[in-house]
C-alpha cells in the first residue's frame, strides 16, 4: 500500500467556512520512497484573512495571492482530491489531520457536493503517543525541529512532505515500519462519512484522559468533602479575625489533612471559610502558586493574598 500525506491551506476560516486555496500532498511507499509530489492551487472564490488559531492576523502564505483568480475553483479539483483520498490502495494521514478534514467537509458543503468517505490518520498524535505526552499538541515546525526536518511551512505540499519526513523519522527511531509503529502505538483511525467527521485515537490518549477523569473525580470528592466539614464549624464570637473570611488555593481545598487543621484554626479566632474568592478577606496559597485562581485573587483589590507561612503566624 501507498501513504498519501496532505496538506491545506486557506484563503480564510470561519465556523462555517473554510475557502481553500491550496490542497498539497506527497504520495510515497511503505519505505517513504516518494511517487509523487504536488501543489494544487485552487481559487478560494474569497478573500484572503489569515489569521492564527487566536484569531490574530500574522500567518503568511508563500504564494502570490493575487495569481490565485487563475486558478480552477474547489469544485474542480474536487474529483481528483476524492479520488486520491478514497483509493482503499492509499493510507491518509496529515498533521493536525482534523482540521485539515473539517475543511474539505465544509467547501463540499458550500459548493453542493457529496460528502468524502475515508480513514485517516494524524502525526500530531502519533508524535504524542511515541513521546508518551498528551499533556499539549504540538505544531508540524515544533516536531520537525526536534526530529531534525527542514521544509517551508504553511506550503501545502511542503507540510504534507514535512509531515511524511516526521513519520518516516518516528518509524526509524523504532527500527520498524509504518504499520508496525501505528500497532505499537496502539493507533486508530480517525473517518469521515456523511459530512460526520470522526477524531483518530490513540490507547495512550484514553489512558490519559480517563486518569486525569478520574483525578477530577477524586479531586471533586476531597473538596466536597472539606466543604461539608467547614459548613458544620461555628463561628467563635470575638476571635481576633471575627468577622474575616478565608478561601485557598485548591492545592490546599485538596490536602484534606492540611485544610482541616486550617480551618479549626481560622473557626477558632473568629474567622470563617468561603469557597468562593469574591467573598473572601483572605487569599491562601502555596509559594510559585500560578494556577488561575490564584491569579483571579492577585487581582482583587479586596483580597489580601498570603502565603501558607504568613497564615500560620497570623493564627498563633
Amino acid at each position: 500500500m501507498n501513504l498519501v500525506f496532505f496538506d491545506i491551506e486557506c484563503a480564510s476560516v470561519t465556523k462555517y467556512t473554510a475557502k481553500i486555496c491550496a490542497f498539497g500532498y506527497v504520495i510515497c511507499d511503505e519505505n517513504f520512497n516518494i511517487i509523487k509530489k504536488e501543489d494544487i492551487l485552487v481559487n478560494p472564490k474569497g478573500s484572503f484573512r489569515l489569521t492564527d488559531r487566536k484569531g490574530e492576523q500574522g500567518i503568511v502564505l508563500p504564494y502570490a495571492y493575487d495569481d490565485f483568480k487563475n486558478y480552477p475553483p474547489f469544485r474542480s479539483v474536487y474529483g481528483f482530491i476524492k479520488e486520491l483520498l478514497e483509493n482503499r490502495d492509499n493510507v491518509v494521514l496529515g498533521h493536525s489531520t482534523m482540521n485539515d478534514v473539517k475543511y474539505l467537509n465544509l467547501e463540499t458543503k458550500r459548493f453542493k457536493l457529496p460528502s468524502f468517505e475515508f480513514a485517516f490518520s494524524d502525526s500530531q498524535l502519533i508524535y504524542m503517543a511515541y513521546k508518551n505526552d498528551y499533556t499539549r499538541q504540538m505544531g508540524l515546525e515544533t516536531i520537525a525541529n526536534e526530529l531534525g526536518v527542514e521544509f517551508t511551512p504553511h506550503r501545502a505540499a511542503d507540510d504534507a512532505y514535512a509531515t511524511m519526513r516526521v513519520v518516516e523519522a518516528m518509524c526509524r527511531a523504532e527500527g520498524c515500519g509504518y504499520f508496525e509503529l501505528i500497532q505499537k502505538l496502539r493507533m486508530k483511525n480517525g473517518r469521515i462519512k456523511n459530512y460526520s467527521v470522526f477524531a483518530p485515537t490513540s490507547g495512550g490518549e484514553k489512558e490519559y484522559h480517563d486518569g486525569l477523569n478520574k483525578l477530577k473525580r477524586e479531586r471533586a470528592a476531597k473538596r466536597t468533602q472539606y466543604f461539608n466539614y467547614v459548613s458544620r464549624k461555628k463561628i467563635k464570637r470575638g476571635g481576633k479575625f471575627y468577622g474575616k473570611i478565608f478561601t485557598f488555593a485548591r492545592s490546599i481545598e485538596d490536602d484534606l489533612p492540611l485544610a482541616e487543621r486550617l480551618a479549626d484554626l481560622i473557626y477558632l479566632n473568629g474567622g470563617r471559610y468561603s469557597r468562593h474568592l469574591t467573598q473572601s478577606d483572605f487569599y491562601v496559597a502555596e509559594d510559585n502558586d500560578e494556577t488561575q485562581r490564584t491569579v483571579n485573587a492577585q487581582k482583587l483589590e479586596s483580597v489580601a493574598v498570603i502565603s501558607l507561612e504568613q497564615l500560620e503566624a497570623m493564627l498563633t
